[in-house]
């Protein structure tokens, strides 16, 4: 008998009736909307016009989306995706015809998509840098995260390695009557404090003025929790099992060190950049 382990044998999600609305969907509907209000207070504070809250938003899902489902391709289906090309954006396999739905999504491709959707938002909408766009947008994709996370607790993915001991979560889903790490929640909580963080520094202190700098912490608290956790997740494709560190970790290593770099990095405070504008 497990005493410090619990059975997660969770519904698919919401009947509504006509459909079902999966729980990792509701995550991401509810990162999403949270996200948007928390950019709403933001720009208030900053006194940007709210007509360009739209606009980001837009970009934002739009670059995740596309981001993460390009990341999964190329960074751990590529084998697969190069002869079926048509399978990259559809949500089924045509021979023999499957639905799948959308089930390869990569956070690290999501980064890069919504970097660069804010670099095109600052010149075509906003007209402010890219590092003001980005020490902002970070607070949002953080909180983001942790609901991410969560949807991937429901979906008995992104699985952690068995404990080997009575502590953990036994996923009957999987047809295992075993615990494992809950690396979800492990990712979970942590990005939780990182959003936290990033919102006492904003609302609290200087921090914001210095360009690039709650973007820069943001690469590396989170990335640095990604790179730690990944130790204990199994594997997510067959390539990684002769990898000293896995795709995760390797793409991690990047964003940490462009991180250590905008944050360290000698810069002008942003008073300072208007002020010879």
């Amino acid at each position: 008998m497990h005493f410090l382990s619990f059975v997660w044998d969770p519904s698919t999600g919401l009947d509504l009736g006509i459909i079902t609305l999966h729980y990792y969907s509701l995550m991401f509907v509810i990162a999403f909307g949270l996200g948007w209000f928390i950019m709403k207070r933001i720009y208030v504070r900053e006194g940007v016009d709210l007509e360009k809250l739209d606009s980001i938003f837009i970009y934002a899902v739009v670059a995740t989306l596309i981001g993460a489902r390009l990341g999964h391709v190329f960074f751990y289906d590529w084998d697969y995706f190069q002869h079926h090309l048509l399978e990259i954006f559809l949500p089924f396999k045509l021979n023999p015809f499957k639905f799948t739905g959308f089930s390869g999504l990569a956070s690290h491709g999501a980064a890069i998509g919504i970097i660069i959707a804010m670099y095109i938002y600052s010149k075509k909408v906003i007209q402010k840098p890219l590092l003001w766009v980005l020490d902002r947008v970070v607070i949002p994709v953080a909180s983001g995260a942790v609901f991410v996370r969560i949807g991937n607790f429901f979906n008995s993915e992104i699985i952690g390695q068995p404990t080997n001991s009575d502590y953990g979560v036994v996923f009957t889903q999987l047809g295992e009557d075993f615990p494992r790490h809950p690396t979800q929640l492990y990712e979970s909580g942590a990005y939780l404090l990182v959003f936290l963080l990033l919102w006492f520094l904003y609302w609290k202190t200087n921090k914001r003025e210095k360009q690039g700098y709650l973007f820069g912490l943001f690469l590396v608290l989170l990335w640095s929790v990604r790179f730690l956790v990944e130790f204990i997740k199994e594997n997510q494709v067959d390539f990684e099992e002769t990898m000293a560190l896995n795709m995760g970790q390797w793409l991690s290593i990047p964003f940490i060190i462009l991180g250590l770099y905008f944050m360290f990095r000698p810069g002008k405070k942003e008073e300072d950049v208007r002020h010879k504008t």
